[in-house]
């Protein structure tokens, strides 16, 4: 237990590499509950959730008071569902690889099951427990944004938001899936549109820092007040020096960054960049040039490296794949289970 800070949980996006966070998460509770802790769901240990992409999903689902044990159910059990009919080639050259359809029906059918008081209703993000944001980009606008449950007084745009879609525009990474769009009623009646909402890690991969300035800005914290829970899904070491085979690389075109070896490399060195970066800038703000400041907030990373014996796309499906991922998450769990139940348990 410690004393009294504003507690953030950031969570990466990585599409079902979401299985690291949420069985890192499952084990947090699992650990609060052994030890009887009444307030062992996620959402009572936090102040606000942030999440990208999967994260996203996660962060609403968590929001809404589904045990973290679900999420990860909800991912492990279904891959093959939402990943499993991947497009060839060529089709894949005129279309998204997957289709929406599966991932929605999940989606929207748990968060039903959490509702169910309001008649099996959609719950909206204004039915999030906890102050919750996921970022997205609106291809309708040109420009990122920030869907946010209604924490502030001011924030009268999104809460209308049917908590199913906000998951899936968060999520809709371009080639995996098309742009959201969808119809939806706000709490007053009025049908709004709701279009061409892309994947928020084009841009946020890595939310720390949106939480971060969320919780300066909308609730007046100071650094020094913030206790932040940052957990990636896993990343590869991009480095390529353009030498294969003991010959210098030739060919840097579109098939090596996005179809060679069935990897899309650009969105990984995208995802990577971006999320280094945040890392980086968090550094500074916490220790200075040099790491020569005194640490004035609580800043915990949790994170892994697939190495080439754990090679896991975005859309992996492979089970022994997924296996070694969950328990890479649990091993960092243990690893780290003191410090993080010491400085994010109430």
């Amino acid at each position: 237990m410690t004393e009294k800070r504003f507690k953030i949980l950031s969570i990466d996006g990585g599409g079902i590499r979401g299985i690291f966070p949420a069985m890192f998460l499952a084990e947090f509770e699992a650990k609060l509950q052994a030890e009887g802790n009444p307030n062992w769901q996620v959402y009572q240990n936090f102040d606000l959730i942030c999440g990208t992409s999967t994260g996203g999903i996660m962060a609403i689902a968590l929001s809404l008071g589904i045990p973290a044990r679900e999420v990860y159910n909800l991912y492990y059990d279904n891959a093959k569902t939402i990943f499993g009919n991947r497009k060839g080639f060529w089709k894949s050259i005129f279309k998204s690889n997957h289709e929406r359809d599966a991932l929605e029906n999940l989606i929207r059918t748990k968060f039903q099951e959490v509702h169910n008081g309001e008649n099996g209703k959609d719950p909206r993000l204004t039915h999030c427990k906890i102050p919750t944001c996921v970022p997205i980009y609106d291809l309708q606008e040109g420009c990122p944004s920030v869907l946010k449950s209604k924490y502030h007084p001011k924030f009268v745009r999104d809460y209308h938001i049917p908590a199913y879609q906000a998951a899936l525009a968060t999520s809709a990474a371009p080639t995996f899936f098309n742009p959201y769009s969808s119809y939806y009623e706000d709490l007053h009646g009025l049908k709004k549109p709701f279009h061409n909402k892309v994947d928020g890690g084009v841009f946020c991969n890595n939310p720390t820092l949106t939480a971060i300035v969320e919780a300066q800005k909308s609730f007046n914290k100071d650094l020094k007040d913030l206790s932040v829970l940052s957990i990636g899904t896993g990343h590869q070491k991009f480095c390529d020096a353009g030498i294969t085979d003991n010959k210098q690389r030739e060919n840097w075109g579109i098939i090596y960054w996005m179809f060679s070896g069935g990897k899309k490399r650009l969105i990984e060195l995208f995802m990577q960049g971006q999320s280094q970066q945040v890392q980086n800038l968090i550094s500074l703000l916490q220790n200075g040039v040099d790491k020569q400041e005194t640490s004035n907030f609580i800043y915990h990373r949790i994170d892994t490296e697939l190495d080439s014996t754990c090679d896991i796309q975005l859309d992996e499906t492979n089970q022994f794949k997924l296996d070694k991922l969950a328990e890479k998450a649990s091993r960092e769990f243990q690893k780290n289970a003191s410090v993080i139940l010491q400085s994010f348990s109430k």
